[in-house]
Order: C-alpha cells, then sequence, then structure tokens
C-alpha cells in the first residue's frame, strides 16, 4: 500500500431552480449608461493558442446601436471583431498562468473611450497514475450537495523512490452562482480543504472584492472546515464577477498553503426588460416611395446578458394608426430594428402622419417567456412634386395706362396640391409668347402664390394699343419622377392699353446752332419747334421761354422762331465756353395740359471787337539808364486769332515821348519800355504806347502807363527818398514835412514825461486829486444836520441850537456845556485859496486838522466830560465817539457804508478805484 496522501476535492455547486428566471417582480432600468457589460472579463485558455482561435465575446453598449464602434487591444497578439468576439492574430504560446490584456472601446461619433480588463487564465489538469479526479455533475433544480463532492486545491505526490515532491497548484475553475436567489443565507458555494489538515489544525480564509473589499462580506467561510458562503442575493447587473483568494495557515497565523485563486460568476437571470433608447421616435418617408424603402430605426438595450436568450431583443410592429390605404404600410428587421416599408401607396394629401407602436422583447422574442416594453414611432410622409400647379382659369384680363411702369395688371391664380410655403408649391410664372419688347413680368406673391403681371417697360398707346400673352406657370422643385405637366399649367392673358395726354417733346434737345456774335437785333436764328406724341387727339403747341439768363432771345408762341432781342455778345459773363444756353416750354392745350423743355445752346463765333488792354497800369524805373527797365504786355477779350501777337510803339506826338523813352520788342506778347536818354529828372511821367492786335482787320489803344523815375541804389531799388521825390515833391517840401515830424515827436515826449510825473505825484500823496474830481467847493456849513436818506424818521430838534443864549450866558461860572457851539471868537481856520492846486490839498487838510485839534470850542473832546444839561427825551445818539486826529493813517473804509451821497468820499479817502 502507497504511503502518500490521498486527495479528494469536491466542488460544491448549487443549481438554482429555472422558475426564478421569471418573477415578475423585476426592477426597470429606464437610464442607458454606456459601457462595457463587465469590468474584468475571465476565459480558460489552453497553453498553446491557435491563429484565429476564439477566446471570449465582449458586450459593449454605447445607447445609440453600436453603430460606427471600434475595439482595440494593448496587445498585437490578440484582436477584438466588431460584435466583440475576441481571438488570436497568430499562433500564441501563452508565457505564464495569467495574462492580463485591455480592451478598449471607442466611438467616433461622441470620441468617448471606455475600457476593460480581460484575464486569460492557462487551465491545466494534472493526472495521478493515469487517473482522473472525479467530480460530481450538477443537475439544474438540485439544490442538496453530496458531501464526498469536495475539492483539495493543494496536492501533494510521492514519488517512486519515497521522496515527496510538490505539484503545480490545480486551478480551479470558476463558480457560477445565479443571481436573485431567494435563500436561505448564507447558502453554501463551496469546501476547501488541504491533505495538512489532518497533521495540523489549519484555519481557512478568503480576501478580495466581495469578501474584504467592498461590497464587504458577500461571501464568507467558515474558518474550521472551509465551507465558502454566499451570504446575500447576487445582481448580474451590478456585479458580473468576483476574483477572491483562499488561504490556509496554522494555529500560529504561518502560511501553510499557497493561496488559491477563486473565480465566482454571476448567473444572469431574465430580471430586466428592454428599454428603448427614446420613448418617441420621430422619421420621415417621401410619399410615392417603393415597397423596402429605409424609414428609420429603434433600438432597445436589455441590461441582461446579451450572450444569453435573456438579453437578445426582438421588435414587432403591435399596431399603425391610421390603417390606410394598408394596415400593413411599414414593417420591422426583428434583429436591428430598421423599419422600411412594406407598401405602395404613400400620399401625403391623403395622409400626412402614421403613428405605429413598436414593441421590444427579451428571450428573442418568445412573448410567452419575455418580457417587453413599447415605444412610438412616428412617420411623417414628406412632400413630393406629384401636383403640377393649375390655373383656376384658362383666360385673364387686364388694363394699363400707356407710360406707367410698376403697375400690376392683372392676378394670375393657380392652385397647387402640395405642401404649401414649400419648393414643391412655390409657383413661378414665364410669358412664353406675346411680349417681344419685355414690357411686363409675372412676380410670385409669397403668401398667395398668386401672379402679378406687372409693367416693367412704359407701353405706348400710339404704338400697341393691346397685348396678348401666353404665361406659363411652374413649382420651384421639379416634377417627380413620372409626373407630367397639366394642360392647365398654361393660361392667356388680355391687357388693354389706355390712351393718356402725353406732353410734347423735342426732338432735338439740346439744339446746338453757330453763329458771329455781334448779329443785329431781330435776327431769326432758328425754328426750336416741338412734335405732340398724340396722334389720335387735335392739339395745338404753344411755346414760351422758360429761362434766357441774358434776356437775348425771343421765340415764337406758334410755331416756335427763335429771334435775337439784344445783341449777342461772346465776351459776356453769361457766356459758358462760348456757348449761350436758353430753355423753352411746348405745351399742349389737353385735359389735363402736358407741357415738355427743351435747351438751345447757341456758339458764339468771336470777331474782333475789343481792343488791347496795356499792362501794368503802373511801373517804376531809375532815373539812369541801363539799371532796369520796364515789362509791358496786352491783354485783349478776343480770342484767337484776334488778339497777339501784338505790337507796341510809342506815338509821335508829344515829341518828348519818343526823345526819352523807347520799346525793344520781346516777343509777341511782351516788350520793354526804358529810357533813351542818360539821365531824367525823378517824377511821375504818363507814357502813351499805342497796342495793336492781330484782328482781321485790326484793333489798336492808345494806353497810358505811369512811370515813375526815382534815385536808386547800387542795386536799382529806389532809395526812400528817391521815391518821396518820384511822388512829385521838392526839396523844400520835403524839410518841411521832416520838420513837423521832429516836432510832432517832440510833444509826444513831452506829455509822455508830463504824465510819468503826474503819476508819481498821484503816488507820494494819496489825496492828491484832479480839480474836476475836487468837491470843496460843495461842502456847507449848516446849523442844524439830520440823518441820511434812509434817517428820515429821526427828530432832529434836538440837535439843533437853541433860539435864545440866555441859559448859557447866565452859567455859574466854572460851569458850562460842552454840547453847545460856544459864544465867543471862533479860531481861523486856513483859507481855501481862489484857484487850488491839486498838490497843495494835501496841506490844506492837514492845516485845518491841526487848528481843529487846538480849538478850545470845538466838541466834543476825546476825555471824560462832564455835562450839566442834555436836553430831555432826546432819540439821537451820543456823537463823542467822534474822533479826530493828526495821524494821516486813517481806515475810511466806513464810508462805503453810509449810502450813495458818501460814495465820492469813500472812492477817494476808501481805497477805491481811481478813475
Amino acid at each position: 500500500m502507497r504511503t502518500g496522501l490521498r486527495v479528494l476535492l469536491v466542488l460544491l455547486l448549487p443549481v438554482w431552480g429555472s422558475a426564478a428566471a421569471h418573477n415578475g417582480d423585476l426592477t426597470v432600468r429606464p437610464t442607458c449608461k454606456p459601457g462595457f457589460s463587465e469590468e474584468d472579463y475571465t476565459a480558460f485558455v489552453s497553453q498553446n493558442i491557435m491563429e484565429g482561435q476564439k477566446l471570449l465575446k465582449v458586450k459593449f453598449n454605447n445607447c445609440a446601436g453600436n453603430k460606427g464602434v471600434r475595439y482595440e487591444t494593448n496587445s498585437l497578439d490578440f484582436k477584438v471583431r466588431a460584435d466583440g468576439t475576441m481571438y488570436a492574430a497568430h499562433q500564441v504560446q501563452m508565457p505564464s498562468k495569467q495574462l492580463i490584456l485591455m480592451v478598449t472601446a471607442w466611438d467616433p461619433q461622441t470620441l468617448g473611450r471606455w475600457e476593460a480588463i480581460v484575464r486569460f487564465l492557462v487551465a491545466e489538469k494534472s493526472q495521478h497514475n493515469g487517473h482522473k479526479p472525479k467530480g460530481r455533475k450538477t443537475v439544474p433544480g438540485e439544490l442538496a450537495q453530496q458531501q464526498s463532492d469536495t475539492l483539495l486545491p493543494w496536492r501533494q505526490h510521492q514519488s517512486a523512490n519515497g521522496l515527496r515532491r510538490q505539484k503545480r497548484d490545480w486551478v480551479i475553475p470558476p463558480i457560477n452562482v445565479p443571481e436573485n436567489s431567494r435563500g436561505p443565507f448564507p447558502q453554501q458555494l463551496v469546501r476547501i480543504r488541504s491533505d495538512k489538515d489532518k497533521e495540523i489544525h489549519i484555519r481557512y480564509s478568503i480576501t478580495g472584492v466581495g469578501a474584504d473589499q467592498p461590497p464587504m462580506e458577500v461571501f464568507s467561510i467558515d474558518p474550521v472546515s472551509g465551507r465558502m458562503y454566499v451570504t446575500r442575493p447576487m445582481d448580474r447587473e451590478e456585479r458580473a464577477s468576483y476574483h477572491l483568494r483562499a488561504h490556509a495557515v496554522d494555529m500560529n497565523g504561518n502560511k501553510v498553503e499557497n493561496p488559491i485563486d477563486l473565480y465566482i460568476y454571476v448567473i444572469d437571470m431574465n430580471d430586466n426588460r428592454p428599454e428603448f433608447i427614446n420613448q418617441v421616435y420621430n422619421g420621415s418617408v417621401d410619399e410615392g416611395s417603393k415597397p423596402g424603402t429605409y424609414v428609420m430605426t429603434v433600438t432597445a438595450n436589455d441590461a441582461d446578458d446579451s450572450t444569453t436568450a435573456n438579453g437578445m431583443v426582438r421588435y414587432r410592429i403591435v399596431t399603425q394608426t391610421p390603417q390606410s390605404p394598408s394596415q400593413n404600410m411599414f414593417t420591422i428587421n426583428s434583429e436591428t430594428g430598421d423599419i422600411v416599408t412594406v407598401a405602395a401607396g404613400l400620399d401625403r394629401e391623403k395622409v400626412q402622419q402614421y403613428i405605429v407602436i413598436v414593441q421590444a422583447t427579451d428571450m428573442e422574442g418568445n412573448l410567452n417567456y419575455g418580457l417587453s416594453n413599447t415605444a412610438t414611432a412616428i412617420i411623417t410622409v414628406t412632400d413630393v412634386n406629384d401636383n403640377p400647379p393649375e390655373f383656376t382659369t384658362s383666360t385673364y384680363s387686364g388694363e394699363v395706362p400707356e407710360n406707367r411702369v410698376e403697375v400690376v395688371v392683372a392676378n394670375l391664380t393657380v392652385m397647387d396640391r402640395d405642401q404649401p410655403h414649400s419648393p414643391n408649391w412655390n409657383a413661378i410664372y414665364r410669358i412664353i409668347s406675346g411680349d417681344p419688347s419685355g414690357h411686363f413680368t409675372i412676380r410670385t406673391d409669397p403668401v398667395t402664390n398668386e401672379g402679378m403681371v406687372t409693367v416693367v417697360k412704359a407701353v405706348d398707346y400710339e404704338m400697341n394699343r393691346a397685348f396678348m400673352l401666353t404665361v406659363m406657370v411652374s413649382n420651384q422643385a421639379p416634377l417627380a419622377s413620372g409626373i407630367q405637366m397639366s394642360f392647365q399649367s398654361t393660361a392667356g392673358v388680355t391687357i388693354s392699353v389706355t390712351d393718356v395726354n402725353e406732353a410734347p417733346y423735342f426732338p432735338t434737345n439740346h439744339k446746338l446752332i453757330r453763329l458771329e456774335e455781334g448779329v443785329p437785333t431781330g435776327t431769326v436764328l432758328t425754328t426750336f419747334s416741338a412734335v405732340d406724341p398724340d396722334r389720335f387727339m387735335q392739339q395745338a403747341v404753344r411755346y414760351s421761354k422758360l429761362s434766357d439768363p441774358a434776356n437775348w432771345l425771343n421765340i415764337n408762341a406758334t410755331n416756335g422762331q427763335i429771334t435775337t432781342a439784344a445783341v449777342l455778345d461772346r465776351e459776356s459773363d453769361y457766356i459758358k465756353n462760348n456757348v449761350y444756353e436758353a430753355t423753352f416750354l411746348a405745351a399742349d392745350n389737353g385735359i389735363p395740359p402736358a407741357s415738355g423743355t427743351g435747351t438751345l445752346q447757341i456758339y458764339l463765333i468771336d470777331i474782333n471787337d475789343n481792343a488791347p488792354e496795356l499792362l501794368p497800369k503802373e511801373a517804376q524805373i531809375c532815373e539812369k539808364p541801363n539799371l532796369n527797365v520796364i515789362n509791358i504786355t496786352a491783354a485783349d477779350a478776343d480770342i484767337d486769332p484776334n488778339v497777339g501777337p501784338f505790337v507796341f510803339e510809342l506815338p509821335s506826338v508829344p515829341s518828348a515821348v519818343r526823345k526819352n523813352w523807347t520799346i525793344t520788342r520781346l516777343n509777341g506778347d511782351y516788350a520793354q519800355l526804358s529810357l533813351r536818354i542818360m539821365y531824367l529828372e525823378a517824377g511821375v511821367y504818363d507814357v502813351p504806347i499805342i497796342v495793336t492786335d492781330s484782328g482781321n482787320p485790326p484793333l489798336y489803344n492808345t494806353c497810358v502807363i505811369k512811370v515813375k523815375v526815382c534815385p536808386c541804389d547800387e542795386n536799382g531799388d529806389c532809395t526812400t527818398i528817391g521815391a518821396v521825390a518820384a511822388a512829385g515833391l521838392g526839396t523844400g517840401a520835403i524839410i518841411a514835412i521832416l520838420i513837423c515830424i521832429i516836432i510832432l515827436l517832440t510833444m509826444v515826449l513831452l506829455f509822455v514825461v508830463w504824465m510819468k510825473r503826474r503819476e508819481k505825484e498821484r503816488h507820494t500823496k494819496q489825496l492828491l486829486i484832479d480839480p474836476e474830481d475836487d468837491v470843496r467847493d460843495n461842502i456847507l456849513k449848516y446849523d442844524e444836520e439830520g440823518g441820511g436818506e434812509e434817517d428820515q424818521d429821526y427828530d432832529l430838534s434836538q440837535l439843533q441850537q437853541p433860539e435864545t443864549m440866555d441859559h448859557v450866558l447866565n452859567k455859574t461860572p466854572g460851569v458850562r456845556r460842552v454840547d453847545e457851539r460856544p459864544i465867543g471868537a471862533e479860531p481861523q481856520y486856513p483859507i481855501r485859496p481862489v484857484i487850488p492846486h491839486p498838490g497843495d490839498i494835501g496841506d490844506f487838510i492837514n492845516e485845518g486838522l491841526r487848528a481843529a485839534d487846538n480849538d478850545p470850542t470845538a466838541p466834543p473832546y476825546d476825555s471824560l466830560l462832564v455835562f450839566d444839561y442834555e436836553g430831555s427825551g432826546s432819540t439821537a445818539g451820543s456823537v463823542s465817539s467822534l474822533n479826530s486826529s493828526s495821524s494821516g493813517d486813517q481806515d475810511y473804509d466806513y464810508l462805503n457804508d453810509w449810502g450813495p451821497r458818501f460814495k465820492k468820499l469813500a472812492d477817494m479817502y476808501g481805497g477805491g478805484e481811481e478813475d
């Protein structure tokens, strides 16, 4: 008997009843989240993978039908097809027990990227002595487990020579757990044992997501027996797989066996209804479309596993409204959701919109077991131009006055059964015949679609009294294939032209005639007649002047004959570029009257009727010859050939002209005038010169030029004295003028000096004033004084001197009044001179002030006084504050407050501005 350990491994897989797949209380997820169905995919592969071998299929949903979604991997050894199938790009030798890849889904429309992890595990079955481990196959619907279904993942082997060697660990097959289990919980999943548990006490544990990582405690394990349990119902849509690691340690926590990987997959149950991306889909199809025409695509997503029947959705049409002209106008592809037409007869003019209810059912469309959902597809029948426009009547008529434009003559009405205000309905009108000159056009009213026949080129009653137009109407969009134009798309339009009174017109306008200037008055120039276009009206035309700036012309009111009323002068200011313009009016006697204007242009040919004029009229020359000359020329109002070259010559009378002066010809228009003698006394000389033009016959003119002869300096310029002498003044007169100038300057200088002195005296003595400003002659002495203009309410009787002086004379010696004028000799004040001098005013005031200060009879004193009598009931105030001082620095600003009578004193002494 062999001494090695016997290895037993029983995998307990609970099998769930299929009744849970049809639980009616399933939660419907109304939203769709793009992404992979799993975050982590796991597949068992062999050590050697052949090229093209399919390994697994990933499921991705972008919530838009997965159109255009592309898949990529981070390995060159593996690729993913458009349906999510992952295969080997070439023969691959797996380098290890596990290979982890990254799969990326890319949506080119939204530019979104999603990633998922793919794990390839190498499945290797170990055999001992040619025997395969036997396990029991699970049966659906069986909930009990056999005690012998145990698996020992850590297994020891003994060699033939008795030595023990460690084999590689087994890879545990994935554990499948159905979702939505009803319990009871916890439920046993598998029991894990080590063959060393007979030798030592072993404690088991599990780690990973669902055990000690969130979500926590979804799985648990009995640390003694190694039985692993699930503690609550699973939901594949929340998490489809779990990766755990099982550990075996002794009582001291020492590792007894290497950790093993446990993969737990949640088995999908049909617990999610298909969900449409939109509850209402909008599509369109042209009317008259053939069967099989694509309309739209509806898409429903099922959160269940798409690799099973739980997530396989099928579509069908439930109802169609309206059921016209057939109840089955559309069909739907059960797998893709594409809706196409199945019958002919779509007509927008009859049915403009269809409402189709579409049902999506999982379990591959099995209505007995599958879950269903519905959505609404609104199919709009779009208009095509299958109805040509037609006139409502075959003939139209209108009327237009002649010479009118932009007038609507007739309105053409049409009928079109296509969609209003679309290119299939908008009408375009064309004139086929009857208007070779293009007098009319037809514009479309954008609201009513009517054709407005409009005059764009004026019509003439005398040329055409009526028009017969043939018009055709069409649409902006071409007619649909197979639709022919209706015979009612053409119509006739009769337009009558009415005659109106037209204005006469001048056939030649502007009319130009040529004649010489100076023709005598009454000369017939031309006949400027107008034409009346109204040939069928007997009307008379009358002529009159409208504009004749120089009033040179007359016109015959009956026949339009033009005659001269004055001599025409080409040199007149009314002539522009030798042309004279006049405007005439021609009016008929129609109802209402009409008139037209015409312009007559008269080109005047020049004749030699203006003698030349000498230029310049004045000149200056030195008294000695050969220093300078005078350049002369001529101006003529005429034009060539009645102007230059000119002839300049001196007259023979008086003889002194040719004796003193000479003329030298420079060219046809210029000559030089210079002195003939060696010296000519300074002065102004009138030199006559005869100027003759080149006209036929020539005209001449004797012109006088004033020449100033003066002494010149070395540069040839007249000196100042010479210029004066040249003006005709002698030496004595010049000296007299100079003396007068000197005297005038002396007087001005003296006046300035006097003003300076006077200004200085004013600054020295502030009280100096002009005699006319002296007011001392106006100061009078009164026995009584009242208040100012504003103080008339005071009782002035208290200030008057008593009529009798007995009470004063009978006073006791030693007692006297100081508020009355004393009886006795008065002091002598300085006498003002009869003719005052401004410089004595200050002295006069100072002397008067000293006399007043020394006058014992002048009250009041600036000291404490005793009054023995002040009267009774006096309303006057005290005047004891009046002060006289010998000081010259006094403030007189208070005079400004005393009213207008003291304004003069305030200006003199109060610092006011001087006049």
